[in-house]
């Protein structure tokens, strides 16, 4: 019997992430979940609902040892990698005066310094079968900073350059690197406190869903050799960019 492809959602937290990883399970695959801390125990359960399979696991993806751990765990005991989906976030605003270097700092490690940590380890295994997809969840802020996002902008801003540099490194070894910008609000409850106005304003067209986003994932990694994209921007209709 043929092991499931194994899709990796590092950062799978209740909204885009638990989406995504919904979506790969329900495509075949066995979906490996990961989130430094919070309950796995729902999205497990809603994945094995519909006859999905899942692996829940705790991991700080700031942490070098706890991510080689992770990756040789995975590997080892449970089957290859076929995608990473990089989806920690770290969205936060407060004016730079406002600004700890604490904060900046674990801004910095959970956008850029993790997606390094996460996308090295899986690539020490990608690279010798000369396959693989990693995907990275980008932002507005990967393209532009705005007033009270630098910490958030100066993180996300890295993980696209990382994100570049690998495309140019690996892609020509057979493993698809591809960054989506998500351009606007995602439909959760950490984003309607940030921006509660923009919420109001909006309706519900004038806000992405996870689902839809986690369709977009699936169709990059769908998408042939032959037409590889490595950057995708998504907004709603009514977005002003």
């Amino acid at each position: 019997m043929l092991r499931k492809k194994i899709a990796l959602v590092v950062g799978a937290g209740d909204f885009l992430g638990a989406s995504v990883a919904k979506k790969f399970a329900k495509e075949g695959f066995l979906a490996v979940v990961t989130r430094r801390r919070g309950d796995l125990t729902k999205l497990t359960r809603d994945i094995n609902s519909f006859g999905g399979e899942a692996y829940p696991f705790h991991s700080d993806a700031r942490n070098e040892e706890q991510v080689v751990e992770l990756m040789h765990n995975i590997e080892k005991k449970i089957g290859q990698i076929d995608i990473l989906i990089y989806n920690v976030g770290g969205n936060v605003r407060y004016k730079i005066l406002e600004t700890s270097s604490r904060v900046y700092r674990k801004v910095w490690e959970m956008c850029a310094f993790a997606g390094f940590l996460n996308s090295k380890e899986v690539l020490k295994y990608m690279i010798p079968r000369k396959k693989g997809t990693i995907i990275f969840t980008g932002a507005s802020a990967s393209l532009r900073g705005k007033k009270g996002f630098s910490a958030f902008s100066g993180g996300k801003q890295a993980l696209r350059a990382l994100a570049q540099s690998l495309a140019h490194e690996v892609g020509p070894m057979g493993i698809h690197i591809s960054h989506v910008v998500i351009d606007g609000l995602i439909e959760n409850e950490n984003t309607k406190k940030l921006f509660p106005k923009e919420f109001e304003q909006r309706g519900s067209d004038g806000v992405l869903n996870p689902m839809d986003i986690a369709e977009l994932y699936w169709n990059i990694y769908k998408q042939p050799k032959s037409a590889w994209s490595f950057e995708t921007d998504i907004r709603p209709y009514n977005e002003n960019w």
